[in-house]
């Protein structure tokens, strides 16, 4: 017998009425406030637009430089920078450019947003158990509800667009962030806070000048976790009108284009190598040079 006939039908009449109530209740809402909600986005798609336009018309030979100098500053490897290079110049001879250009710009954009609201949840949950045992729950949610399911609301209140997959994409890739950067505060030597506090130090001073120094390494394993979900996204991002890499391979599954969705794929791949390698070796870095400190 079949679970559901075990229930009384008033009950199934009354689960299927809260279910219409909470559907025409959002369906309110949405047609209420959909344009206030779409309206406070704006500054940030006129910000998204102009990096993607700034992206596209730099010639190619100043992006590889900027590329080649990040590489350098992050790693201080000449392997990891003429690698970087390279694999820039392949995915500009594969023709992959304009949506390689368009897929920078939004993971710049969702790592700089997480970054800019991750960080502060985490230093609240590693100053606070409640706030912490309040956020625990919602982050596990975040990473662990499948994403078409979120992105139902979001294209109820603002539609099909750059900003619902840009919102999308940092609801999947920022709870890293927010969980390292809460673990590495909450690692820090109590002997030196103690330290801190001895010579007077507040809280916010110890907080700016001995808490984050130290937890920096912890943080960036959160942001290079953050942008590899970030770039994780990307298809599905193309799916709700993001442009990008994503969009050639949802084109090549549809018509079955093996060598388009193949390059395509690659030419992410090779983004998230480039950013992983980048953010690790500057960790890294950091880690030795709080260890030489020490």
């Amino acid at each position: 017998m079949d679970f559901l006939t075990k229930f009384p039908v008033m009950e199934r009449s009354s689960l299927m009425e809260l279910r219409k109530g909470i559907d025409f209740a959002f369906r309110d809402f949405s047609r209420s406030y959909g344009d206030s909600i779409e309206a406070f986005f704006d500054p940030l798609l006129f910000f998204l637009i102009k990096l993607e336009k700034l992206l596209l018309a730099t010639p190619w030979p100043i992006i590889l430089l900027v590329l080649g100098a990040l590489a350098w500053l992050g790693s201080r490897s000449w392997k990891l920078v003429i690698g970087s290079v390279v694999a820039f110049m392949l995915i500009g001879y594969f023709g992959m450019w304009k949506d390689c250009m368009a897929t920078v710009a939004i993971i710049t954009v969702c790592t700089i947003m997480c970054i800019a609201v991750g960080i502060p949840i985490g230093v609240l949950m590693a100053r606070s158990d409640r706030v912490e045992r309040a956020m625990l729950p919602v982050l596990d949610m975040m990473q662990t509800i499948p994403s078409f399911v979120y992105l139902i609301p979001i294209l109820m209140l603002l539609g099909i667009g750059k900003i619902p997959g840009l919102i999308a994409v940092c609801i999947y890739a920022i709870p890293p962030v927010i969980r390292l950067t809460n673990l590495g505060i909450r690692e820090v030597d109590k002997e030196t806070i103690e330290a801190s506090e001895a010579f007077g130090a507040t809280k916010l001073q110890k907080l700016r000048t001995v808490q984050i120094p130290l937890a920096l390494p912890t943080v960036f394993a959160g942001v290079n976790q953050t942008i590899m979900m970030a770039l994780a996204m990307v298809v599905i991002a193309s799916m709700i009108g993001v442009k990008g890499l994503g969009v050639p391979i949802l084109r090549a599954i549809s018509n079955q284009y093996l060598a388009l969705g193949l390059f395509n794929g690659l030419a992410i791949v090779a983004l998230a190598i480039i950013f992983d390698r980048i953010t690790q070796e500057y960790g890294r870095r950091i880690q030795k040079h709080r260890g030489t400190k020490r």
